[in-house]
């Protein structure tokens, strides 16, 4: 279950592969929010992501949300977007969860909004997840990973309502041709890999599929599951993909564990191996370059690089398929 369904293979050359906006700061020193700031600001934006060589960007709510603009600012996004020859190819909903209590009827309208705001801008996917506000210890933590969210509660009927809350979105992008992709997320019902398959068939839409970011699972200081396995089970549901890694290390007795943000190349999950077998599947989703500390922006870039070398190269290139 792929993003789309092209008539030419796409290869290294013309993969989508955008960037996220975690190099930039949601709110300026100045206390204006980024959502709400000049155009200049935007300006500098993508002329960033430009000068490093992106062509796409994902806007993240958290920066931006194309929900809750006019429709005289939505046009000068794309503009200025245009000018520097950057292509919104997604926008992430995040922490906004269908099931978040006391919030999730708004939550849910919100994401209808954002859909259709998507579609307006000519977005590739729209992006959302079941992960809720970080709580007052993920707040504090040096990585809020190392820090106790939210967690879905294991009943029944709270995952029927996730169900039907995130199926009558998949209906609603579905009318304006966008494919929905739901990113794994610890501690939800796209928290293991089993559990998201799950949920994906219980949606039942084509349309409807995984954002795999096993990135966010091997992170975790708590016992995981085999990343290999996870991709296994999760990658032929895939529609678009975030992609980062960990070094990750744990003691034998389970008593200590550790991670810190590192390069596609150099972290836990082996994205050779695993790009390798995406293609065999069939995925043919947009990539999201997705980098926490450091020089972010940077940090995408260089992972952008590696993940072409694994990609298929064009038909009839000497340079043969993914290695």
């Amino acid at each position: 279950m792929t993003a789309s369904s092209t008539s030419t293979p796409l290869d290294r050359d013309s993969w989508p592969i955008a960037v996220c906006m975690h190099g930039f700061a949601p709110v300026a020193a100045d206390g204006t929010r980024l959502h709400d700031a000049p155009a200049e600001a935007w300006d500098d934006v993508f002329r960033q992501v430009a000068d490093l060589g992106f062509t796409a960007l994902e806007l993240a709510d958290s920066h931006i949300r194309p929900a809750d603009l006019e429709a005289s600012r939505k046009a000068e996004l794309l503009q200025i977007a245009a000018s520097h020859g950057v292509q919104l190819i997604s926008v992430h909903v995040q922490r906004q969860s269908v099931i978040e209590p006391g919030r999730g009827e708004q939550n849910l309208a919100y994401a209808h909004r954002s859909i259709d705001a998507a579609a307006e801008l000519g977005m590739q996917v729209f992006s959302t997840g079941l992960h809720q506000p970080f709580s007052e210890a993920q707040r504090k933590a040096l990585w809020f990973w190392t820090a106790q969210g939210a967690v879905d509660p294991d009943d029944a009927e709270t995952r029927a309502l996730a169900v039907s809350r995130l199926r009558e979105l998949g209906e609603h992008a579905a009318s304006v041709g966008l494919p929905i992709a739901l990113e794994m997320y610890e501690d939800t019902y796209l928290g293991t890999a089993d559990s998201a398959v799950q949920l994906i068939q219980e949606i039942g839409l084509d349309n409807v599929g995984l954002n795999p970011d096993i990135g966010n699972l091997i992170r975790l200081h708590r016992p995981i599951e085999d990343w290999r396995e996870m991709h296994e089970k999760t990658l032929p549901y895939a529609k678009y993909w975030h992609v980062k890694n960990y070094t990750r290390d744990e003691g034998p007795d389970g008593s200590w564990y550790s991670s810190v943000p590192t390069s596609m190349e150099l972290g836990l999950i082996n994205y050779r191996a695993m790009i390798r077998r995406a293609v065999e599947l069939g995925f043919d989703g947009p990539f999201l370059m997705e980098q926490y500390g450091g020089d972010s922006l940077g940090v995408c870039a260089t992972n952008r690089d590696y993940l072409r070398s694994l990609l298929p190269a064009a038909s009839g290139s000497a340079a043969g398929g993914a290695r």
